[in-house]
């Protein structure tokens, strides 16, 4: 009973704590409860040691594991990342392990519908696992009590999870034997030692040594024997840990072993797949060998070219959605091609077209045909989607688009280009606009025709319905408020979506999520929201995001207005650029009445608005910028937020010891202590931030927050944690007073200015040679983040950002 009557993420930091504390269990894993990884990555990345089901009750563990399997089948999560060694269950009593790859078949079942909620203990779904598992759990499950145990289980966990290397690795099918080839050819390909330029002359390539690893038995890590036909097909074998020629008159040229130079990369390699691949693909594989064409692809500066990895990615979620056989039974249009290598991968050519404006690209494609790539030259042709008519198009495409039933089995599969024509700043594409589909659909896109996407977008949606639209862009169609004419417009269901870092695309620097989308046209939804998944550069799944439209909400700007106007006195200039985070940086303190661009929203702070303004500037600034949520709007809030003076006086502190107020500005009426208490070498020149800590000043506002005038003039109660930031803001105050030749006034801006210097290039140094000075500035930003951690939960529960 040692966990009793504990929350449940109280139980899993306990269990991490005492039973895996020599591991990492921080990783956030989709909605997977609790995980296990080694603190050390290995050389192709993260191991996963455990998955876990936690629950708090006393509760029966086979029903505990059929959460857990369908939680995993649900997400697919086993075939986003690496699976694990084990699956995991506990509770308050007990922890049960079980071997991931005793129950690794059931994830493969077919006819089985993924999409029940794991926690439904009642569907049929449900007990049709819990009935296939049962027996297995009888027989190889290692169950232990965490008190009567305590000695077997602690040895389990040493000689099993912390030694485990996964036994649960990816199975080889007939949709990611081509992706595997690509990761092949950059791990393996460069340690086999031979001579590429003398065997491609005899015809003999480096998918032919693929195709000899891929059918290697794992068991004996000896080539298959027992298969004639595949034997007879293969031109290299692998066997004494190397190669050999099999094709006879090759053979006499090169009658050796052929090396591998870094044995032990390749064993890593292979260990993350399960050889040979799946039995009933086995033919399939070796009769199209022929799609295992040389990687000639090259990027083009300022083309569309998709990484490869997110390639792979958008053509699995295609598979997952389409089904196993989709490019047998649905047609794949690539109208935006560029040198087609977003079709890299796909397997019929003969439902396959790529169309791309310029000729030259044409030209790039029909000479990778000519030396194997696998699409038909009447099937890649020039066409200017956003001016050409569809009667340019070949006649069996032009069949597709005009027979309704047949335009249902037609994906339009596009990475489009971004480009924003000619926007406010002047540095948009000029003449990006100046197209048919600008000109004839401008009324119905408004603001949103400036970018060309959504020029494809619209003439998909206008002129080819009922397709299925599988797509790469960014996620303003989805987002930004000035996109809601498209949302109106274009409506359909999102089925998929995954989010990847912008910076991984060529040419792309700049830090913000680019979207892969599948969309049903035929069914007719307006977008509002839906969970994504998330992916890091290094294609690790990382869980999911909330993704909303934002369009029935007002935002954070709106709610601002009402608190804009004063009459009094301005201690500064607030500039509010935008709502969302890709905006952060630019959301600062100026000089009373600065000159701001008129696109701005900006106002000034004053003894009448200093608490709304604390509260707008903290919410903008106290959640950190990233690549993932640059897009995200902050909201107008719920009234809640107005009786919460413990919040207003959090944000308040936060406000005065993280802004970039300067004595430059003019009288620095920010300072948040009296000369008594920092020791000061003379007398401030302004009072008003402790008049108005200390309830001195009153305020005059339309937007009476507290009432009575009575109340205005209250003092600021401040919380445990914006105390310590006080505390910690007055020793630093205290300690830049004994200085020499100080201002007097100086913000806290001044203060880390003055011990940093600035270098070369005018910018204030990170760092300063004074250690007394980095010991008390390090315990300020301590403190800080502890009130941060404090705000940060409110902000979501007033929904100024939605989760």
């Amino acid at each position: 009973m040692k966990y009793k009557k504990i929350r449940e993420e109280e139980l899993k930091n306990k269990v991490g704590e005492d039973w895996f504390k020599s591991f990492d269990t921080t990783e956030i894993l989709g909605n997977i409860d609790f995980t296990v990884f080694p603190k050390q990555d290995n050389l192709f990345g993260r191991t996963p040691l455990l998955w876990a089901e936690a629950k708090t009750g006393n509760f029966d563990i086979p029903s505990m594991f059929v959460q857990l399997i369908l939680t995993i089948g649900k997400a697919r999560t086993f075939d986003k990342t690496l699976p694990p060694a084990f699956l995991g269950a506990f509770d308050f009593k007990k922890i049960a392990f079980l071997d991931y790859v005793n129950v690794q078949d059931i994830f493969y079942l077919n006819d089985f519908n993924w999409n029940v909620t794991p926690s439904n203990h009642e569907t049929k779904e449900f007990q049709l696992i819990k009935e296939r598992v049962e027996n297995i759990l009888k027989t190889k499950t290692y169950i232990f009590d965490y008190e009567n145990d305590e000695k077997e289980l602690q040895t389990f966990i040493k000689n099993n999870v912390a030694k485990a290397t996964t036994k649960s690795k990816i199975k080889i099918d007939k949709n990611n034997f081509i992706p595997i080839y690509l990761r092949w050819l950059e791990v393996i390909r460069p340690n086999i030692d031979v001579n590429w330029e003398q065997l491609n002359k005899a015809n003999i390539f480096d998918s032919d040594f693929y195709l000899a690893d891929l059918f290697v038995d794992d068991k004996d890590t000896q080539n298959i024997e027992d298969d004639s036909t595949i034997r007879d097909n293969l031109f290299v074998v692998y066997q004494n840990q190397g190669y050999k020629i099999a094709k006879e008159n090759v053979g006499q040229i090169m009658d050796f072993t052929i090396s591998i130079r870094n044995k032990n990369l390749y064993l890593q390699f292979w260990k993350l797949y399960k050889r040979p691949p799946i039995k009933e693909f086995q033919e399939y594989i070796i009769e199209r060998k022929d799609l295992l064409v040389p990687q000639d692809i090259r990027e083009r500066k300022g083309a569309f070219f998709t990484p490869r990895i997110w390639v792979e990615l958008s053509q699995k979620y295609l598979t997952e959605y389409l089904g196993e056989n989709w490019q047998d039974e649905y047609f794949i249009w690539d109208c935006a091609a560029g040198t087609g290598n977003l079709l890299t991968g796909l397997t019929n050519k003969y439902n396959i077209y790529a169309s791309t404006l310029d000729q030259s690209d044409v030209n790039v494609m029909h000479e990778r045909i000519d030396h194997g790539a696998n699409l038909l030259h009447n099937h890649v042709f020039q066409f200017d989607f956003l001016n050409d008519d569809f009667t340019k198009l070949p006649q069996s495409l032009q069949d597709i688009i005009n027979d309704k039933e047949k335009r249902k089995k037609l994906v339009i599969y596009i990475n489009p280009p971004y480009a924003e024509a000619d926007n406010r700043q002047g540095d948009g594409r000029k003449g990006v606009a100046e197209s048919e589909i600008h000109r004839k659909y401008s009324n119905l896109m408004g603001y949103t025709k400036r970018e060309m996407y959504i020029q494809f977008f619209t003439r998909i949606h206008c002129e080819i319905p009922d397709v299925v639209l599988a797509n790469f862009s960014t996620l303003k169609n989805l987002q930004a408020p000035k996109f809601s004419e498209f949302r109106a417009y274009f409506q359909a269901k999102l089925e998929k979506l995954f989010l990847t870092p912008a910076d991984t695309f060529d040419n792309v620097k700049g830090q913000f999520p680019i979207g892969f989308f599948i969309w049903n046209t035929s069914k007719k939804e307006k977008f509002n929201y839906f969970e994504a998944d998330i992916y890091d550069k290094n294609t690790n799944f990382i869980g999911t995001k909330n993704i909303w439209s934002f369009d029935n909400s007002k935002l954070i700007n709106d709610w601002i207005k009402p608190y804009r106007n004063t009459k009094s006195k301005s201690i500064a200039t607030i500039i509010g650029v935008g709502s969302d985070f890709q905006n952060q940086r630019l959301v600062r303190f100026g000089e009373p009445f600065m000159k701001v661009p008129a696109s701005n929203h900006n106002w000034q702070t004053s003894k009448d608005n200093l608490v709304e303004t604390s509260i707008y500037y903290t919410v903008r600034r106290i959640i950190e910028s990233n690549w993932l949520n640059d897009r995200d709007q902050f909201l107008f809030p719920k009234d809640a937020w107005q009786n919460d003076l413990e919040f207003q006086n959090d944000c308040i502190a936060h406000t005065l010891f993280s802004n970039n107020i300067s004595s430059i500005f003019g009288t620095n009426h920010w300072i948040p202590f009296t000369e008594q208490e920092v020791n000061a070498q003379s007398r401030f020149e302004s009072h008003f931030m402790t008049d108005f800590i200390n309830g001195k000043i009153k305020i005059e506002s339309e937007n009476n927050l507290f009432g009575t005038a009575e109340n205005q003039t209250l003092k600021k109660e401040f919380s445990e944690e914006a105390t310590a930031v006080f505390d910690a803001g007055r020793e630093l105050w205290k300690y830049y007073h004994k200085q020499p030749n100080v201002n007097v006034n100086a913000s806290l801006y001044d203060i880390r200015e003055y011990f940093q210097g600035r270098n070369e290039q005018g910018r204030m140094n990170s760092k300063s040679n004074d250690e007394k000075y980095m010991e008390l500035i390090g315990e300020l930003r301590n403190k800080l983040n502890f009130l941060a951690d404090k705000i940060k939960p409110k902000i979501y529960e007033y929904e100024f950002l939605k989760e």
